[in-house]
């Protein structure tokens, strides 16, 4: 017998991130990531302990982010494979994952609208104009908030690299 609920607190911010950095949508992430749970709660007896459950979770979420971005870009046919990590290098892509979710939570922690142009900018890339043009501001505002932020949140990681 498996304690899911253990499993899942242990594993959810591992497979959660692993997918906000293939997808850079939240709400893609947090669906995949219901969907490779209930996958694994079905499939469980397939595990066979050759990778750790972490890699084996996220290399569900890989499965389910693929199936997803097939059945919802049928016309994107040049979805570039060589973005979703093979099996071998999903421990990597894990590890790097954790690192992002780490940069993710120090960008959101800055205060507004500095968060949300900095999140824009480097989590969902859009430019300056689409970025202003939200903000119902000029892209110059948003190209000069983008580099504020930026250099508040490289002071925020400085200050808290001194403390280690």
């Amino acid at each position: 017998m498996h304690d899911w609920e253990e499993i899942y607190q242990k594993n959810f911010k591992d497979v959660y991130y692993f997918i906000l950095k293939l997808s850079k949508n939240e709400t893609i992430a947090e669906d995949i990531c219901s969907d490779t749970f209930l996958q694994a709660m079905k499939s469980i007896e397939s595990f066979k302990g050759e990778t750790s459950l972490r890699v084996w979770l996220c290399s569900i979420a890989k499965n389910k982010y693929f199936s997803y971005l097939r059945k919802n870009n049928p016309q994107d046919i040049d979805i570039d494979l060589n973005l979703l990590p093979t099996d071998q290098d999903l421990e990597e892509e894990v590890l790097s994952a954790l690192g992002y979710s780490e940069i993710y939570n120090k960008i959101l922690s800055l205060p507004k609208p500095y968060s949300e142009v900095v999140k824009l900018r480097l989590i969902d890339e859009l430019s300056f104009k689409k970025i202003g043009n939200y903000f119902k501001k000029t892209d110059n505002w948003a190209c000069v908030t983008f580099h504020r932020g930026k250099r508040m949140l490289k002071k925020f990681m400085e200050e808290e690299n001194e403390k280690l």
